[in-house]
């Protein structure tokens, strides 16, 4: 890879992180007006931010370290499946566990929301 094209790819990953934490210290800090609906029953009023973020970061994460467990475990099992066939379903097995941590990070997403 060109030392330009590395070079590029790391200013827009910086530019992209940048613009990330202004958001994230703006929808933080943000002070809003007094709410008109603040004595309206707790269905009707708006959902926490906060609450919101979180399952955001637990589904996100959850979602690239399954990528990451996936990439890992799926290289293994082909590894493996090209010496001794009668692996597959052992290898699909193991995959399928790594797979499951994104469900378990989805779960956690909904509980978040479901108390927001």
């Amino acid at each position: 890879m060109s030392v330009w094209i590395r070079r590029g790819l790391q200013a827009v990953n910086a530019v992209i992180v940048l613009a990330a934490l202004v958001l994230l210290v703006s929808a933080l800090t943000a002070a809003g007006a007094p709410r008109a609906d603040a004595g309206a029953p707790a269905a009707a009023r708006a959902v926490n931010g906060t609450a919101l973020l979180g399952a955001a970061i637990a589904v996100a994460g959850a979602a690239i370290g399954a990528g990451i467990a996936v990439a890992y475990t799926g290289a293994a099992a082909l590894a493996a499946m090209s010496e001794r066939p009668e692996l597959f379903g052992r290898a699909i097995v193991i995959v399928g566990l790594a797979e499951g941590i994104a469900i378990y990070g989805l779960v956690i997403g909904v509980i978040l929301i479901e108390r927001a």
